[in-house]
C-alpha cells in the first residue's frame, strides 16, 4: 500500500500526514522520527477504518511512504499541530472520494467518543500529551477546536447553549457535516462566517480527524 503524504517540517519538530487518510498523522522530532511514528501507528488507524467500514491495509514500512510534498513548518509545528495544507489539498472533494472521507471524519468521531465513555470514572495518568487535562476539560477543548476549524472552513458554529452534556457536540458535528456537503457542492453556508482565508475542504478534514484521533488516542493512553 502506498501512502501518500506530505512532510511539515521546523527546526524542532515534523509531521507525517496522509493525504488520502484523514487523521493518519503523527509527529516526531525531525523527518525520520514523523515518518516512524506514522507508520508505528498504522495498525491503531487500521481500527478506525474497520469503524468507518473503509478498506485498509497496514503498510509494512517506511518504504510504503510517497512524499508528495515537503512544507515548512512554523511555530503551531513546534507547537505540536500539522498546521500547513498541502497543494493536493487545494483541489476540490466530491463524490466517492468525499463520502470515504467523510466516513473516515465519522469513525474519528466515534473513536474519541468510544474512548472518552470507557474513560468515564478513570483516573487518567498525567503526563506530556495533553497537558494532564481531565477528561471532561479534553472533551471541552476537542469541541471548542472543532468549532474554531468549522470557522476556519467559513461557516459559524451553533450557540453553546447549556444543553445536556453530549447534545452542544451532536449539534456542531451535524454543522460541520452540512458545511462539509455544502462547501464540496459550492453552495452557501447555512450560517456563513467572514473567514478572510478559508480553509480548503481537504485539509478541514484532515485536520479535524487527526486533532479528535489525537485526543482519543491520548484518552486511551493515560487511561491504561
Amino acid at each position: 500500500m502506498r501512502i501518500r503524504i506530505v512532510l511539515e517540517v521546523a527546526p524542532k519538530r515534523a509531521f507525517a500526514s496522509a493525504l488520502d487518510w484523514p487523521g493518519w498523522s503523527r509527529g516526531g522530532r525531525d523527518a525520520a522520527s514523523a515518518q516512524e511514528a506514522l507508520i508505528a501507528y498504522g495498525p491503531r488507524y487500521a481500527k478506525v477504518a474497520r469503524r468507518a467500514k473503509v478498506p485498509f491495509s497496514v503498510p509494512g514500512g517506511i518504504s510504503d511512504i510517497e512524499i508528495v510534498q515537503r512544507v515548512k513548518g512554523g511555530a503551531g509545528t513546534e507547537f505540536g499541530v500539522p498546521g500547513t495544507a498541502a497543494r493536493d489539498e487545494s483541489r476540490p472533494l466530491a463524490g466517492d472520494e468525499l463520502e470515504r472521507q467523510v466516513a473516515m471524519l465519522r469513525a474519528a468521531w466515534a473513536a474519541f467518543d468510544a474512548a472518552a465513555k470507557k474513560a468515564v470514572g478513570v483516573e487518567l495518568r498525567r503526563g506530556p500529551r495533553g497537558g494532564g487535562r481531565e477528561l471532561e476539560k479534553i472533551i471541552g477543548h476537542v469541541r471548542e477546536a472543532e468549532a474554531a476549524y468549522l470557522g476556519q472552513l467559513g461557516s459559524k458554529a451553533p450557540p453553546d447553549r447549556d444543553e445536556a452534556p453530549d447534545k452542544p457536540m451532536k449539534l456542531l458535528r451535524t454543522a460541520f457535516l452540512g458545511s462539509i456537503a455544502a462547501a464540496s457542492e459550492g453552495r452557501p453556508f447555512a450560517n456563513p462566517r467572514n473567514t478572510r482565508k478559508p480553509w480548503s475542504l481537504r485539509y478541514t478534514i484532515r485536520r479535524t480527524a487527526w486533532h479528535v484521533l489525537d485526543h482519543a488516542w491520548e484518552i486511551e493512553d493515560r487511561a491504561s
